[in-house]
Order: C-alpha cells, then structure tokens, then sequence
C-alpha cells in the first residue's frame, strides 16, 4: 500500500520543460484532476489527500533533484513512513520516450535523485514508477536530461503525460509488482 508518492524535479523556470522534470508534469496533471492543495515543509511542497479511504501524502521536493532525499526522509519520518509505502516518480534514460515502467528496489542507473533517496532512507526497497525519456544518441548525459523536448516530442508529450498520469491514477493504491509498457 503506498502512502507517499514523491515526484522527483527541479524548481525554476529554466527547468520546467526539461527531461528531468516529467515527473513534475505528471505531478501538475495529478494536482489538476484530484484538485490538491499544496503547502510548504520539508523542503518540499505537499499535499495530503483522500483516495478511496486511503490517505496519500504527495511530495515535490524543491532541493533540486541531487538532493531529493532530504525532502522524502524528512517527510517519510514525520508521518512515520515505512519506506516499502513510497513510490518515487521519476525519469528514465533507460526506458524510451513513451514507456512507462514500475519496479521496486533495484538500481540507481546514475540517477542522481534516486541516489541522494536511497543515500537518506539507507535501502533501495522503495517501488519506483519511470517515465522513459530515451537515452541520448550523443553528448553526455546530464546535458541531455536537462535538456527540453525536441520538436517530434513536445508534440506527443501532452499525451503522454495525461497517460502517464492516468496509468499512476488507476493504480496507486493496488501497484503490480513490475511492468514496462508503451503508453504513447
């Protein structure tokens, strides 16, 4: 049963369309169709909502993503979490543009914000949801996922992220144990 979903992204404008921050796009889509009030604390905007009778705290952290952690321990320890009940929402280079995949536990895959979460809660057993971005053909990495959508993308990303959204909703409270699937 998840009791804390956290979206991992980073504040500012210059971020706000970028690779690194779909998850934060799920997030305004998520916020938009449950109506969500979001409140300042631990380094973080949260929200805490009803859905069916579980209650479920949601939580952007806005220490930028190489700190994420900090936000979701904080978070997790003062509504006394147990780290099996969060689902990180994050980017995936490893999953291509319109794939979305759920697991728990595994590897960080150089992904910093995952990183910094596994390095404050001090396990990996957390369920991640991942939105596929595509690996970069060239450059570096990080470049890339700071990078904003290319032309064919930004065209399709509306959709995907209102099904990214809609795949989330429908299966927050009752998570398969994995899955990878095309959603665009």
């Amino acid at each position: 049963m998840i009791q804390l979903i956290t979206f991992l992204g980073n504040p500012g404008q210059q971020y706000a369309q970028t690779r690194h921050n779909i998850a934060w796009m799920v997030a305004e889509q998520f916020s938009e169709n449950n109506n969500l009030q979001w409140k300042s604390k631990f380094k973080a905007e949260y929200a805490e909502q009803l859905f069916g009778d579980e209650k479920i705290v949601l939580l952007k952290p806005q220490t930028f993503m190489n700190n994420s952690g900090e936000s979701v321990v904080a978070c997790a320890q003062f509504f006394k979490l147990a780290t099996n009940t969060i689902l990180v929402v994050h980017d995936d280079i490893e999953l291509d543009f319109g794939v979305v995949g759920l697991k728990k536990g595994g590897g960080l895959a150089g992904h910093n914000g995952l990183r910094s979460i596994v390095n404050h809660l001090g396990t990996r057993e957390f369920y991640r949801f991942r939105i596929g971005v595509s690996r970069p053909t060239h450059g570096n990495v990080s470049s890339y996922v700071l990078s904003k959508f290319n032309a064919d993308e930004m065209v399709v990303l509306p959709n995907y992220v209102t099904k990214a959204t809609d795949w989330l909703a429908n299966n927050m409270l009752e998570l398969p144990e994995r899955v990878v699937q095309k959603i665009v």
